[in-house]
C-alpha cells in the first residue's frame, strides 16, 4: 500500500512539474535531455592540444604579473 501511495505522490509531482514547465515556456531539446537523462553531469567539451597550451600560457602570464605586483608591493613597505 505504501508503494501505491508513493506512486500517486510521484504522479502529482510530475504533473505539477509539467505545469510549471508549460508556464515557463518551451524547453529546448538539450535541456530536456539533461533533465531526463540518467547521467550525473553533461558531456564535457574536448579542447585541442593547442587550445590547452594557449590557456596554460595565459594563466602563467597572469600569475607572473600577480607575483610581480605582490613583490613590488612588499618591496615598497
Amino acid at each position: 500500500m505504501a508503494l501505491v501511495g508513493y506512486e500517486v505522490e510521484k504522479k502529482k509531482i510530475e504533473d505539477r512539474i509539467q505545469e510549471i514547465r508549460n508556464k515557463l515556456g518551451k524547453v529546448t531539446a538539450k535541456v530536456r535531455g539533461a533533465l531526463t537523462s540518467n547521467n550525473d553531469r553533461p558531456k564535457r567539451r574536448k579542447l585541442s592540444v593547442a587550445a590547452r597550451k594557449r590557456i596554460a600560457a595565459a594563466q602563467k602570464k597572469r600569475w607572473a604579473e600577480h607575483r610581480k605586483a605582490t613583490a613590488q608591493a612588499n618591496k615598497g613597505q
